[in-house]
């Protein structure tokens, strides 16, 4: 089982190391990569999981829960063990010595397996997060398949390098007179404890992965809390999981699923005096109250932001347009690194058609979204469905912001009858309307802000990001002067910057192994997946000497 991943773990090392291009998993859901026969296959595994038990092998209340329920209008009919967080806990504690015992390499290569077996049930996974989500299908397999599992392969590499960073072993000779002094030390790796990884609804796999390897890896036993709307994607990861673990002689116990029906389980959790470390990705008020309260853990968050666009000018005008319509449209916008705010000269701009006022600006912007999504069926690849109640209340509110440049209107399904889904709305609001751009409005809704210069565009995004955070932003100019102001303000800021994106790399999409999601230096986030801060915490090393 180990000895096949030595050389995966090998170039997941030397990539984090490079950052140039690498990925373990192909991201092409075609036959010709995954076996004819794979999508199918997939998709009937995902369906014989509806309307059952899930099949998991864990101790429980004796009751099942769960209430997922498609975007797309199905009801999953899924139910799950009820924990007995205890009994979790538990047994958590008592699997981790012999993990501990075990070693960063036999932990490292167990979790590349994991890994392995989790992209060899992709179609399935995609499948699962298609319909917890409200991903197109696409974007379901890329996102929730191979790229989340590069993300994992990417977080084992750092736990890894962190964890063998320096000798495990050293004879200490001190010249001395006469004999010299003689030490044999021996230091080791000893885990933080049982870690907590809280799952969100937009990107279950994606975002969950990071902390659930980057926690194994490093020897702490992973109680997985989904969702309550997207627990099955996981719960699969977990099964994975727990077989690979028991096949290896390990305890399964080292991962388990702890799921609710919303009834303040992760607050339960996450302030257990035996909860060492707590992963989390959603709100910026639940994750604001994690920081303050689970106060026995070390708590990586990653939470809401206000990505910012400063638009100079460009030598591409169509090609931004198209970018910026892509962005805005990939997946409603439901994407923590989706745009929000889009900052403009009131004067206008330069770019290779000519001067651009700040109307044509908008105009321009709302025609390549319009005709992006001009077919329904089409449109719907891309846009997928909202996912939940709360975003389609936002976008209805939206025209209630300032003036609207873009109407967003509701598409049909040519599969799913019952499937919410919306185009996104542009409104332009005044620059002194910080109340209304300065937060997040979760969802496809952006603002489009005429400045006085680029300059002020450029505070603009120093403020609102200092205040509130962001995970992404970008700027457009042909001017290198304006490039590097804009980079030192997103330094400053401590935000990812992405400059004249006009083709096929976007600024909400980011590559592990050379991408860093998040920074942790401004308040959308407190860690970057993946770098060595998000590992280090997770362990501490342990010295034993003794006369040689």
């Amino acid at each position: 089982m180990f000895e096949q991943h030595r050389e995966t773990l090998e170039k997941a090392l030397s990539a984090i190391a490079e950052r140039g291009y690498w990925s373990a998993f192909p991201e092409s859901p075609s036959p010709r990569v995954y076996g004819e026969g794979a999508a199918e296959r997939g998709k009937e595994a995902f369906e014989s999981y509806l309307g059952k038990p899930f099949p998991l092998d864990q101790p429980g209340t004796g009751s099942w829960i769960g209430a997922e329920r498609s975007p797309y209008g199905i009801d999953l009919g899924v139910t799950y063990p009820e924990p007995l967080v205890d009994d979790l806990i538990a047994a958590a504690k008592a699997a981790l010595p012999a993990w501990r015992d075990a070693g960063p390499e036999a932990r490292a290569l167990a979790c590349v397996e994991i890994v392995h077996r989790i992209n060899q049930r992709s179609f399935e996974l995609a499948n699962a997060v298609q319909h917890t989500t409200g991903q197109a299908f696409v974007m379901a397999f890329q996102a929730g398949g191979p790229h989340a599992q590069d993300r994992a392969l990417e977080a084992v590499a750092y736990g890894y390098a962190a964890m063998t960073s320096s000798a495990s072993a050293a004879r200490w000779e001190k010249p001395a007179k006469g004999d010299p002094l003689v030490m044999e030390k021996r230091f080791t790796v000893v885990p933080r404890g049982v870690a907590l990884v809280i799952g969100c609804n937009t990107f279950p796999t994606w975002n969950a992965y990071p902390g659930l390897f980057a926690s194994l890896v490093t020897g702490n036993p992973v109680i997985v809390k989904p969702h309550p709307r997207a627990v099955l994607p996981l719960a699969i990861t977990v099964q994975i999981a727990r077989e690979v673990l028991a096949e290896a002689g390990f305890d399964p116990a080292l991962v388990s699923l702890a799921v609710e029906e919303g009834r303040g389980l992760a607050r339960t959790l996450a302030t257990h005096p035996d909860i060492r470390v707590v992963d989390f990705t959603g709100s910026t008020e639940f994750g604001g109250w994690l920081e303050e309260n689970a106060r026995q853990a070390l708590v990586h968050t990653e939470k809401a932001g206000v990505n910012t666009i400063v638009v100079d000018s460009t030598d591409s005008w169509r090609g931004m347009l198209g970018n910026l319509a892509f962005s805005l449209a990939l997946y409603s916008g439901q994407m923590c690194t989706a745009p929000q705010n889009i900052l403009v000269p009131a004067g206008g701009i330069e770019t290779d058609e000519g001067h651009k006022s700040f109307d044509d600006v908008c105009a321009g912007l709302a025609g390549a979204v319009g005709k992006l999504l001009g077919d329904d069926a089409r449109a719907v690849e891309l846009t997928g469905a909202i996912v939940n109640p709360d975003v389609l209340a936002r976008v209805e509110d939206a025209s209630s912001l300032g003036e609207v440049v873009l109407e967003s209107r509701a598409l049909k399904h040519p599969s799913f009858p019952d499937a919410v889904v919306r185009t996104p709305v542009i409104v332009k609001v005044s620059p002194d309307e910080a109340e209304v751009y300065g937060r997040e409005h979760f969802g496809p809704i952006s603002f489009v802000i005429p400045t006085g210069s680029t300059q002020e565009s450029l505070d603009v995004l120093r403020r609102t990001i200092k205040a509130r955070g962001a995970l992404t932003a970008a700027a457009y100019s042909t001017s290198s002067d304006v490039l590097d102001e804009a980079e030192r303000a997103a330094i400053d800021a401590g935000v990812n910057l992405s400059c004249n994106l006009t083709g096929g790399i976007f600024v909400n999409q980011s590559a592990a192994f050379s991408d860093y999601h998040g920074t942790g230096a401004n308040p959308a986030a407190t860690a970057s997946l993946t770098d060595p801060g998000y590992v280090a915490g997770r362990f501490h090393m342990v010295q034993s000497r003794r006369p040689a």
